[in-house]
């Protein structure tokens, strides 16, 4: 046990007193722990005090590392820059545009494009604020040079239903190895002088040109659609699935082979201990992990992932990035937020007490293996989330209270649906296609004319594939009863 040495009984007084003593009693300048030489800007975390200059280094230096470490971006390819306006992701962007400059020493050699996603339809924001917003924005993404696309939200009511369907794997892989590809690609500069990486056929102005907003009816339908979501939580996930489904769409009719998102440390760390209490643990390597390949033809990759929210901060303020903040989805009750906002809170308030808590969950996930998230088949794969279903084995006892909630809706005319048609669009003929997180999430999304129409119609799909196939396997079987006999 632990003993007190004196009379103050506990070693909690002690402990606290000891934090206390460990705080200087007077501010002074400290030296750059790197150079020696300057006077220390800002401490990352105890000890690592920087200056300006060698800060800057320091956060250069991690972001190629994390490239040059996980070798997934092949030279000469075609990446995707998912830009929300936040800080992370506008840190994501300086750090490529700086990559790509003529004055870098080892330039980037891939090929950018930028997307963004207007979600001011669901975030309370009034026409002339969406307007304002995408005006600032643009302004934003012609400053890169890089070619840009300015997506809707409510486009993603417009998707095609191959979206949930995953692309052919060999499309996003190189025949070469990575080492020939970089010899090859230097080769070919030297070969051409030395020219501009940068590719000009879908440079801003070949952008197709898209109306400033989407039709009023089109927003009415999707407002529709989130209001029809019966908690904070389920329409955080829905948010969520359809801006990715989005952005992979642009992807792949863009030919981009990659997407970077920005997710930082903090942002990883709360997604992991969110996506445990949603019920995709299973998971949790795709979702958090570096590279996100569960789409086949488009890998999504995280590059910012080894950045704490205080890092990133630090340098948007120090080196005068652009940022555009977004306001949060809006809720009715307010004293009962989402799962999402509760761990996020949670974990930044055990950050200002611990400052090593969001490392600690950070570096266990890193230890989670990708191999459950596998599929071979599309049978095999979620609906919306295209992870493997994991609804074998074990999970049949935590999986059989969904499947005994859900019941097949009445049709309007008050009969039951129990012909195949009308089982296309029970509630219950669904649960089958999703996996347990999905599930959870899909109980909560409203009414199923509510959904997105190409949800629906990849479902029915799905739906109808599984019923031939089970009425083709009976077939034979009643063929070789009379011979038998």
């Amino acid at each position: 046990m632990c003993e007190a040495a004196g009379d103050d009984a506990g070693c909690g007084a002690d402990t606290a007193s000891a934090r206390r003593r460990r705080v200087p009693g007077h501010s002074y300048p400290r030296p750059c722990v790197k150079c020696g030489q300057g006077s220390a800007a800002l401490v990352i975390r105890v000890g690592d005090a920087f200056c300006r200059g060698c800060f800057r280094e320091y956060f250069v230096h991690k972001f190629r590392a994390m490239l040059g470490k996980n070798r997934v971006i092949f030279p000469g390819e075609k990446v995707l820059l998912a830009l929300s306006g936040g800080a992370a992701s506008s840190a994501m962007l300086r750090q490529v545009q700086e990559g790509l400059s003529r004055e870098t020493a080892k330039r980037l050699r891939f090929v950018p494009g930028i997307i963004y996603v207007d979600e001011g339809a669901v975030r309370g924001q009034s026409v002339a604020q969406r307007e304002q917003n995408l005006a600032r924005m643009e302004t934003l993404l012609q400053a890169t040079g890089f070619p840009y696309h300015l997506v809707h939200l409510e486009q993603a009511l417009e998707l095609p239903p191959s979206i949930l369907q995953p692309g052919p794997e060999g499309s996003s892989k190189p025949s070469t190895s990575y080492k020939e590809a970089v010899e090859g690609f230097i080769q070919q500069q030297r070969q051409e002088g030395d020219g501009d990486s940068l590719s000009t056929q879908d440079m801003p102005g070949g952008s197709p040109p898209l109306p400033r907003l989407p039709a009023a009816a089109r927003t009415q339908e999707l407002l529709q659609l989130f209001e029809a979501v019966e908690t904070s939580t389920a329409r955080e996930e829905l948010l969520q699935m359809l801006r990715i489904h989005l952005i992979l769409q642009t992807a792949r009719t863009r030919g981009y082979a990659k997407v970077m998102t920005g997710e930082s440390c903090t942002r990883v760390a709360i997604k992991l201990l969110t996506n445990l209490a949603l019920g995709r643990g299973a998971f949790l390597a795709v979702d958090t992990g570096f590279m996100d390949n569960r789409h086949g033809d488009v890998m999504v990759v995280r590059p910012m992932r080894e950045y704490m929210a205080k890092e990133i901060a630090f340098y948007n303020h120090f080196f005068d990035v652009p940022t555009v903040i977004m306001p949060p989805l809006s809720t009715k009750r307010r004293e009962k937020p989402s799962i999402h906002r509760v761990i996020e809170r949670f974990l930044l308030g055990l950050q200002e007490d611990f400052p090593s808590t969001i490392s600690t969950v950070y570096r266990t996930g890193e230890k989670l293996s990708p191999a459950p998230a596998k599929a071979s088949s599309e049978s095999q794969r979620c609906l919306l989330c295209l992870c493997a279903l994991d609804i074998a084995g074990e999970e049949e006892l935590a999986l059989e209270p969904t499947l005994i909630i859900e019941e097949p809706e009445p049709v309007e005319n008050g009969c039951c649906q129990d012909t195949p048609a009308a089982g296309a669009e029970s509630r219950a003929a669904f649960i089958p296609l999703l996996c347990y997180g999905c599930r959870l999430t899909f109980k909560e999304l409203g009414p199923l004319a509510t959904l997105p129409p190409y949800v629906r119609a990849e479902a029915q799909r799905r739906i109808h594939r599984a019923e031939m196939k089970q009425q083709s396997q009976e077939v034979p079987l009643e063929d070789e009863e009379p011979s038998k006999s």
